[in-house]
C-alpha cells in the first residue's frame, strides 16, 4: 500500500532554468531544493520528478523527445541523488504535495489563494 509521494518539478524548482535549450539540457541543481529531496529520500519518502518534458502528443518526434528527456533526467538524478527517481507528468490520488515554481496554492473547497499569485 502506498504511503503517498511528493512531486517535484524539474525546471526552475530542482534545476536552474534559463530558457529552453532542448529536451536533454538540464540546468545546474538548486541546492536548497535538492537538499530537501535528499532528506525526503533518506526519510523513506517516495519522490517523483513531475515534469512536462515527458509528455507527448503521440507523434514519433515528440515521443523521441520524451524518451531522450527521460534518459537525461535519469542521469541527472543519479548524479544529484545517487538514484533514479520515477518521472511523471500526471497526478494521482497518492500525491501528497507538489513542489513547483508555477503552482499557486488554493485553500480546499474555497477558491481562496494561499500566499500569492503572480497574476493577482
Amino acid at each position: 500500500m502506498s504511503q503517498g509521494w511528493i512531486g517535484v518539478d524539474l525546471d526552475g524548482t530542482l534545476a536552474v532554468y534559463d530558457g529552453w535549450k532542448g529536451p536533454t539540457h538540464i540546468g545546474e541543481p538548486i541546492p536548497l531544493m535538492c537538499d530537501r529531496v535528499r532528506k525526503w529520500l533518506s526519510d523513506g519518502v517516495e519522490v517523483k520528478i513531475f515534469t512536462a518534458r515527458v509528455s507527448h502528443d503521440g507523434t514519433r518526434e515528440r515521443i523521441k523527445d520524451a524518451v531522450n528527456a527521460s534518459n537525461a533526467i535519469d542521469t541527472w538524478c543519479r548524479k544529484q541523488f545517487g538514484q533514479e527517481l520515477e518521472i511523471t507528468n500526471m497526478k494521482d490520488y497518492d500525491l501528497l504535495e507538489l513542489w513547483d515554481d508555477r503552482c499557486v496554492q488554493v485553500a480546499p473547497n474555497s477558491g481562496e489563494v494561499v500566499g500569492k499569485s503572480s497574476r493577482e
